[in-house]
């Protein structure tokens, strides 16, 4: 078929593993976000994000047109929703949209952003990731987040899963990450030892198996930042993560990355 595209139009838009409601929901799209459509069953669209290349079915209801040139102008959206509880949009109706920190803001212009032909006016001030200062803002940057719960493929304020919350919190500092942790980690340079750990590192950690099955940001040697019921800070070794409310090790330590020198 003939290469489609088409952009976020609402605050939050999940993507399932099968075209169904019922569907288990693997990632989010947040407002603004573009996508290449790869496949069409009813209302029932596969799609890949243009951020990360993830794929996922969605409600093509959620999305609006856009021409391939427009899909591509987005890969350097860095217009972004602040860190902030109160990111509203006033679509052209008086409706309100609450976005998530992170969410883009295509063609900003004059106080307004556009989703294919649709405007919306800010209610807020833009966020541009372009001046972030990864060092002086990092630990700042992950703890907004901290208490918010865990959703397995949230990418949102209302629930982050351990992958989403790390790729989230450096798409504000202007670091593009893929989606899933065991792809988080195939990024970066490794760290040899977690004594040698600066904030900002991204530790993974591993299964039985020896599969990637969780990532968290380092705030320095002894703590670290992550999504594991909630986001939250906890103690972590050689060994891994110490979970104090079970008083046991939660995470165990596989790799360690560094992202910025």
């Amino acid at each position: 078929m003939e290469n489609q595209y088409g952009i976020c139009r609402v605050a939050v838009a999940s993507l399932r593993a099968e075209p169904s409601d019922r569907a288990e929901i693997v990632s989010q799209l947040l407002f603004g976000e573009h996508v290449e459509i790869i496949q069409k069953e009813d209302r029932w669209w596969l799609i890949q994000n243009g951020y990360d290349g993830y794929q996922g079915w969605m409600d093509f209801r959620q999305l609006a047109n856009i021409t391939q040139n427009q899909f591509t102008e987005l890969h350097d959206c860095k217009l972004l929703a602040p860190l902030s509880f109160n990111n509203v949009l006033t679509a052209a109706d008086g409706s309100l949209y609450h976005l998530s920190p992170a969410s883009n803001l295509p063609y900003l212009k004059d106080g307004y952003c556009y989703a294919g032909k649709e405007q919306f006016k800010l209610g807020f001030d833009p966020y541009n990731s372009s001046g972030a200062d990864f060092k002086a803002d990092i630990e700042s940057t992950a703890k907004f987040f901290q208490n918010i719960p865990y959703l397995w493929g949230g990418r949102n304020l209302f629930g982050l899963d351990c992958s989403g919350f790390v790729q989230t919190v450096f798409k504000m500092l202007n670091i593009k990450l893929n989606r899933d942790a065991s792809q988080q980690a195939e990024q970066g340079e490794l760290v040899g030892f977690l004594a040698e750990c600066k904030p900002g590192d991204v530790a993974f950690f591993d299964n039985a198996e020896g599969k990637i099955t969780h990532v968290g940001i380092m705030l320095n040697p002894n703590e670290i930042i992550h999504s594991s019921a909630k986001v939250k800070i906890d103690p972590i070794d050689d060994q891994g993560i110490f979970n104090r409310e079970l008083g046991v090790y939660s995470h165990k330590l596989r790799i360690i990355k560094r992202f910025v020198e």
